[in-house]
């Protein structure tokens, strides 16, 4: 339970270390007793926490405090069981300090109701820290009224409502307001922007039609896609292209990415709200730990970053085996957990998944060679394969207007489709066709008896894993949406299993 408690010589603020997405509640602690002058930080901080010393002492002198000589600080970050990481506890050291020695009197029932947080410059200005958005989050959820931060995160703050965001631009400014000598300056929460023109458009990618209509079924849906073709047959340039069908990011989905990017310290400057779906793509020399996650101090990775959003792999065949197998569970489960020995936090990760691949040269070792990274589990988790083929020179030469549909006018499709998807999961705790569970399917994707046998055959012919089934129903669901049909029909399924091409793979 945060909580502090007044005495001459101890005072106790509070402020939050980021662990995951969640915020935890830190008690700094700053003593004071006769002895040499000094001051020690105890309660398991890094080097940037040890520094903070030096900084919050020019700090405080540049900003017009001399602090008295003759007695020992003692400053506890607790837990002291819990690491504490980076500069975000200088500005709560600070105003602690200030505190102890007796150069400020900040009323103790403000402090009381205040989380801290910020990172200090030498001429005693407030600098961005990272994770401002789960602070914001874990006041409102533990009833803290009030939470400083510094002016450039204000507001990122303010995105959470009912908690009051006091802006801190340096040391003095925020001592004033704490006093209630000045008033505090009004924050208003980022906006979220319209949607904006795409740099890739569906109508600029000549012919693909089978790919552009995979795209188009797997934005419906959520569906991940696997593209195979030739070097320069244009896989890249449709999954840039799919990002711009994809349906604007809701309010929640977008607090829910901007948290992400909070934590990760990627917040573009000046664009504390992230409004546009992520696209991540990801080499194949990336490490599992970048992409699902990690490191001493666990953060989110690629498949995180992408959360709501696009994850492209491209060159499939060419990332390790093992980074492909870590990325099964989290592309079920659409959350990444990941363990260290400090304890375990997990990430989001409902990402829409676009791998790319050149096919096998239809030799048995080619074949082998891809089979040994690209295993079957992990191909069970696509729901669409499509083989890209090359578009004749002559038809990318031909300088007529293009006439394929627009991005707009997939877009509007997909949207409609995603609607329809809300209104028959509004009782459930899922938003597209992707997420349905087995007993879902059951309640949501009766076939008749023509589809059910057409399903049934290809399984046979095809080889269908008990995923593979579900997930062509799934997809043929997403079809049905997409043409505005209540009903799966006989079509929806033959076009579905049209999704579900062979590459080349089979053993």
């Amino acid at each position: 339970m945060c909580g502090i408690r007044e005495d001459p010589m101890l005072t106790q603020l509070l402020s939050f270390a980021t662990v995951g997405l969640d915020g935890e509640c830190i008690t700094v602690e700053i003593g004071s007793i006769p002895g040499e002058s000094g001051i020690t930080i105890v309660g398991l901080g890094d080097t940037a926490v040890q520094e903070s010393k030096q900084r919050v002492r020019t700090a405080l002198r540049s900003s017009g405090y001399k602090l008295p000589t003759g007695r020992s600080v003692i400053i506890n970050l607790a837990p002291a069981d819990l690491k504490k990481v980076g500069p975000r506890y200088d500005l709560p050291i600070a105003l602690g300090l200030l505190i102890v020695y007796g150069l400020v009197d900040i009323p103790i029932d403000v402090l009381k109701d205040t989380v801290i947080l910020g990172e200090l410059a030498l001429d005693g200005t407030v600098r961005h820290v990272s994770g401002v958005l789960s602070a914001a989050a874990a006041c409102r959820q533990r009833g803290i009224g009030s939470l400083v931060v510094p002016t450039m995160n204000g507001a990122e703050a303010a995105l959470v409502p009912n908690v009051h965001i006091i802006p801190a631009a340096c040391i003095n400014d925020l001592v004033e307001i704490l006093c209630g000598t000045r008033p505090c300056p009004s924050v208003a929460p980022a906006e979220q922007q319209h949607y904006d023109a795409v740099l890739v458009d569906f109508a600029d990618v000549r012919g693909q039609e089978l790919a552009k209509r995979a795209l188009e079924v797997a934005a419906a849906g959520g569906h991940n896609v696997l593209l195979s073709g030739a070097p320069g047959s244009g896989k890249t340039l449709l999954a840039q292209a799919l990002r711009g069908i994809l349906p604007p990011l809701t309010p929640e989905e977008a607090l829910e990415v901007t948290r992400v990017y909070s934590v990760a310290n990627l917040l573009p400057s000046g664009s504390p709200l992230i409004t546009k779906r992520p696209f991540r793509a990801v080499h194949h020399t990336a490490s599992g730990v970048s992409i699902v996650g990690g490191g001493q101090i666990p953060g989110p990775g690629e498949i995180s970053l992408a959360h709501r959003g696009v994850l492209f792999l491209d060159e499939l065949a060419e990332f390790p085996s093992q980074v492909l197998e870590v990325l099964r569970q989290p592309l079920e489960d659409r959350h990444i957990t990941v363990t260290r020995a400090q304890g375990s936090v997990t990430f989001p990760a409902d990402v829409l998944l676009v791998a790319a691949m050149n096919p096998p040269q239809y030799d048995v070792n080619a074949s082998g060679r891809i089979r040994k990274r690209i295993s079957q589990p992990f191909l069970d988790r696509i729901d669409l394969t499509i083989n890209v083929l090359p578009v004749p020179i002559a038809d990318l030469a031909q300088k007529q207007a293009v006439t394929g549909e627009s991005t707009a006018v997939i877009r509007a499709r997909v949207a409609s489709a995603r609607e329809r998807q809300q209104r028959r999961f509004s009782d459930l705790q899922i938003s597209t066709n992707k997420e349905m569970s087995i007993r879902d399917l059951r309640r949501f994707c009766m076939l008749d008896e023509t589809a059910e046998s057409i399903l049934r055959q290809a399984a046979q012919q095809m080889h269908l894993s008990a995923r593979g089934y579900h997930r062509t129903i799934k997809v043929a669901r997403t079809i049905a949406d997409l043409a505005g049909s209540e009903h799966i029909e006989s079509s929806h399924v033959a076009e579905a299993l049209q999704y579900r091409q062979n590459l080349g793979l089979d053993g």
